[in-house]
């Protein structure tokens, strides 16, 4: 009787938004944001267990302070894998990357079990909405261009496509049609990620899935015309990705987190 190796799926486990803060009791809307991503991480290990790699997507820090991003790598410790990290349009981009390259959380390219994580800077100084330069857009094709066999995810903060959220129809990526001529002459793309929305968001285009996902601290009504938030717990994106190019994905929150939101604020 002939045995076969199975492979596993490749784990990847996406956090977004965590706005953590130097000040250790730092609260978004009433939520403590280093709570929220503790009851995360704990939801996480309880639910799948260790993931392969970690896709930290921007909004890292609130203040954009180095203390935040060192809590931030610390907490992440609880897994054995290693992480890579996006800035977002709270974040200090520079100061960003130094700490991550002390975590070796500064890759940009990884190629992981049969496939292949493109991580953009889609961050503007000073700026909310997001948009790509052009070497972060050259880049994005040449890597592609050099593994043209692996499928690709490819991740950034800001959405690069209109979401039913009318308040952040000017905050997402600006040149998104720039953006997609490039993800438009890959077929081996097969999922586009972000965050910044706090929200979970489906849908597919010319058969690329795109998703976003919830923050680990406070979520974005889904489809408000207005600034406004709900009291949904905070939650993560599972991968589980095959060689093939298959892979599935699930949202999951930690629904034993006690909060109390703040519903009256007009921002963040």
């Amino acid at each position: 009787m002939s045995s076969q190796k199975i492979t596993r799926p490749l784990r990847v486990l996406q956090l977004t938004d965590p706005h953590l803060m130097a000040s250790a009791d730092g609260a978004l809307l009433g939520v403590n944001t280093r709570d929220s991503l503790d009851a995360v991480i704990a939801q996480v290990l309880k639910a799948h267990g260790q993931p392969d790699l970690i896709l930290a997507t921007g909004d890292l820090a609130q203040d954009g302070s180095e203390e935040a991003y060192r809590v931030l790598g610390d907490r992440l410790g609880a897994f054995a894998c290693g992480s890579a990290w996006l800035a977002g349009n709270h974040d200090h981009a520079e100061l960003l990357g130094q700490v991550a390259a002390r975590y070796g959380a500064d890759r940009r390219h990884i190629v992981q079990g049969g496939w292949q994580f493109i991580l953009l800077d889609s961050s503007v100084p000073e700026k909310v909405f997001g948009e790509l330069a052009q070497a972060e857009l050259d880049f994005l094709a040449e890597r592609l261009g050099q593994h043209p066999h692996l499928p690709a995810l490819v991740t950034l903060h800001h959405h690069p496509v209109d979401i039913e959220a009318d308040w952040m129809s000017d905050i997402g990526l600006r040149n998104r049609a720039d953006f997609w001529r490039v993800i438009d002459r890959f077929p081996q793309v097969k999922v586009v990620l972000w965050g910044h929305i706090h929200q979970a968001h489906e849908q597919c285009r010319n058969d690329v899935q795109l998703l976003a996902t919830p923050s680990t601290c406070i979520q974005f009504t889904s489809g408000a015309r207005e600034f406004s938030v709900e009291d949904l717990a905070p939650g993560y994106r599972w991968f589980e990705l095959q060689a093939s190019g298959d892979f599935t994905t699930q949202v999951c929150r930690a629904l034993d987190f006690d909060f109390e939101l703040d519903k009256n604020s007009a921002g963040y």
